[in-house]
Formats: C-alpha cells, structure tokens, sequence
C-alpha cells in the first residue's frame, strides 16, 4: 500500500498538479489584471491598519480581518519555510528559489479568490459563522448531487490530509528538532504537545484565535530579524546570493558546476512544488480562515489574502534561502531541516541549532493548530452536530501523540495524497466561479455582497 501511494504521489506532484497550479494561477493573473501588483497597496494597508497583539475578541459572528491573516499565517508559516527551502535548494539547486518566487506570484491571484469565494459563500451552523471550499463547491456549482459530492471529497481529504495525517507530521517535526538539544523521551513531547493542543481545541474559536494572533507576529518577527542579524554579518555575500539565484533558475550547471546534477527541470520542480506546499495557494486550506473575517465586503478579504503568500514565501522563505546559501554549506551531505540548522550554525554557533529548534516549535505548533481549525470547519460541514466536533478534537490529540513517537513516513505520503485531492475540486471551483470574484473586483464601487447574508 505504501509503494502504491508514493507512486500516486510521485505522478500527482510531479507535473499534474503542479501545471494544474501554475496554470490556473496564470490564468487568473492575465484575468483580474495583475491584481496582486494592483491590489498589494491595498492589502498591505488593511494588515498593517488591523495589526494587533491583543484585538477584538473573537466569537460565533467570526474574527477581525488581521486575525483571520495571522489564523491563515499559522497554517502556512510552517516546516515548510524551514525544511522546505533547505529542501529545494538541496535538490534543485538555488535556482529552485526563483521558481518558487514564480509560483508564489502567481499564486497570489489564485488565493485572492479563494478568499472571496469564501466570504461569498460563509454560513452558520449552530449559530457559528463557517465557511471554505467544501461551501463555495457545493454552493456555487449548483447545489447538486455532483456538487455535495465534490464538496464532501474535499471535506474528506482535507480532513485526513492537514487535520489528522499532516499534525501528526508536525509533532513528529518538533520531536525531531529537539532530539540533538534536550534529552527528553519523544513520547514525552507528544504527550505535551497533545494536552496543550487539547487546551487550545476545547477554549474554542477564542482561545484559539487569541493564542494565535500573539504567536504568529512574535515568532515571525523573531526569525525575521534573527535571518537579518546573519545577513549584515554576511552582507558582502547577498547580491552574489541572488545573483546563485537568478543564473541557477536557467543554468543551474554554471552555479554547481554539475557536481549534483541538477537540471532546468529538477529546479524548475522543486521550486515550484515546495513552493506551492510552503504558501498553499490554490490547495484550499486558508479560505477556511478568511471566510469567517469580518470585513465590509467580500473582496476585502481577498486583498488581505494575498498579502500571506507575500509574507509566506517572499519575506520568510527567502530569508530562510538566502541564509542556507550564503553560508556555503554542502548541499551534497545535508538537506531538510539539518541543512537549516547548519547554515544557522555557521554564523551564530551552537546557538543557532537551538533558535532553529524554537523555531521550528512554534511554526509547528502554530500550523497544528491552524490546520485543526481547517478541519473542524469541514466537520461541521459534514456532520453538522457538537457531537462529531468533540470526537474530532479527541482524534487529533491521538494522532499528535502518535506523530511523536512513530516513524511518520507512511504518514507525509498520506499527507501529500490527501493533499493533492484537496486541490483539484477547489480549482475546478475556482475556474468556474471565478467570473462572480471579477465582478466585485472590476467594479469597486458596486461591492458584491455575500450569497448567503448571515444577518
């Protein structure tokens, strides 16, 4: 069973789904104009206006705009910025990193409508405002049985993908970040790590929500300005970085002399899908949190939206890059997240693996707990009953227990399965609905309202 997902795996993220993504971000790009250049003022000026460390109390009628970004950050802000750049540049070169770039710029159009498919189509169930793919698919293709049935694919997948299967990946992470500093057994951490998700699950959306928009600010300015620190030791290194950069995306043999071998295409494929798994555009998963902020209208949201992949892959991810490369490690001998360790060590010392290993916890733990959320928005689209929600809450504390103590691999390839179902019914959504998101966007003065008015 295991050799047949990876195969699965292997062929869906190979080239469909990465056309598939690109593709459609392309297309959305030409469509609406460049929006995410046209919009990004905008955007940056509502974050920035709503930003705040202790905000609004969230409740059953949603969350502020800046909540629902730092609730989408937490899911994306994850391993990812870590292990994932450290990972593209081992197999691709540092060429990946401008295809990354590329695909996070594309990808900024395709969340934009996501986001504002999700105000459009938010609801209540048991008097608390929901919403996500699974309710703009059912919804907007015509409430039918071919759409419930799309919606409740999505809900599946993205249940088992981030929910269960991909917090169990997140555990088994901080696990193993601490092993080389604290000698703690790793069924000890999980069990930590389930009670204290377990605290965050049962406060509900206030807890969680509160939790989130302090962690999510302080951990990223923290790394933000740790990554900087290495840079201005290191600043004679920065343009020939991007220089590695640039001439890698289209001669990565002129970077690497052909030591590795990597090609065109091996960069070309690891920017692109470690970048569409570091910022999550066009998979479905943020819309979640952006459906149920509480903006004036819905393509308000959509401009915040965008400002997360910004953040995402052009700010901490490329920070994360830019300090592997400077610091000259061998790609050869090290990858993931022993890669970012060493190049973090090289200029701060031993110092450096353990502020990796801070890191990683809270982009871990944050990510549990924004893709538990994720979750439990597809629950109460499945089940509709308080009942189903508590059993899903359990379920997830086991499962971020196991993910501590079990070798995970048969894990991420369930992940990256369960995953890469979640994009495709939200993209047929997305290329059918999109004409409604372009309406609102081509005519500003005449605000598109919510499908569903929840007053």
């Amino acid at each position: 069973m295991y050799t047949t997902i990876k195969h699965i795996n292997q062929f869906m993220w190979g080239n469909f789904l990465i056309i598939l993504l690109l593709g459609s971000g392309l297309f959305f790009t030409i469509k609406f104009r460049f929006i995410q250049i046209r919009k990004f003022k905008e955007g940056f000026k509502r974050v920035t206006s709503s930003a705040t460390l202790n905000g609004e109390k969230a409740g059953n009628n949603g969350m502020s705009s800046f909540q629902a970004l730092a609730t989408a950050i937490a899911a994306q802000v994850g391993t990812g910025n870590l292990a994932g750049a450290a990972t593209a540049i081992a197999s691709g070169g540092p060429g990946a990193i401008f295809w990354m770039w590329l695909s996070a710029f594309f990808g900024m159009s395709t969340i934009y409508i996501e986001a504002t498919l999700a105000q459009l189509f938010k609801t209540r169930i048991n008097n608390q405002v929901t919403g996500g793919p699974a309710y703009y698919i059912s919804q907007g293709l015509g409430n039918n049985k071919f759409s419930k049935l799309l919606a409740a694919f999505f809900s599946i997948s993205c249940i088992f993908a981030l929910g269960f299967m991909g917090n169990a990946v997140q555990s088994n992470s901080i696990v193993y970040a601490f092993k080389d500093i604290i000698s703690i057994p790793s069924y000890i951490i999980g069990l930590f790590l389930a009670i204290l998700a377990g605290f965050v699950f049962f406060g509900g959306i206030k807890r969680l929500v509160s939790l989130i928009e302090k962690i999510v600010p302080t951990m990223a300015f923290s790394y933000i300005f740790v990554c900087l620190i290495i840079l201005l030791f290191n600043i004679n290194y920065i343009i020939p970085a991007f220089k590695d950069i640039v001439v890698g995306a289209f001669n990565p043999q002129a970077i690497l002399g052909g030591a590795l071998g990597i090609t065109i295409k091996k960069s070309l494929r690891y920017g692109v899908s470690r970048g569409l798994f570091s910022n999550e555009a066009g998979m479905g998963s943020t819309p979640h949190a952006h459906a149920i902020a509480k903006v004036a209208h819905p393509q308000d949201q959509g401009t915040v939206a965008l400002i997360t992949v910004f953040i995402d892959t052009f700010i901490i991810l490329t920070l994360t890059a830019l300090v592997i490369i400077i610091s000259h490690v061998d790609y050869s001998t090290h990858t993931g997240i022993l890669l970012t360790q060493k190049a973090f060590e090289t200029t701060l010392g031993h110092f450096g693996k353990i502020f990796i290993g801070i890191c990683l916890f809270f982009f871990a733990f944050s990510t549990i707990i924004g893709w538990y959320f994720f979750g439990e928005a597809n629950i109460k689209y499945l089940f509709k009953n308080k009942y189903s929600l508590s059993i899903y809450k359990i379920l997830v504390m086991i499962l971020i227990f196991l993910g501590s103590t079990l070798n995970v691999e048969f894990a991420w390839e369930l992940a990256d399965l369960f995953n890469g179902f979640m994009v495709i019914p939200n993209i047929i959504a997305l290329l059918f609905l999109y004409p409604m998101v372009e309406k609102a966007s081509n005519i500003p003065h005449i605000p598109l309202e919510p499908i569903c008015p929840l007053e």
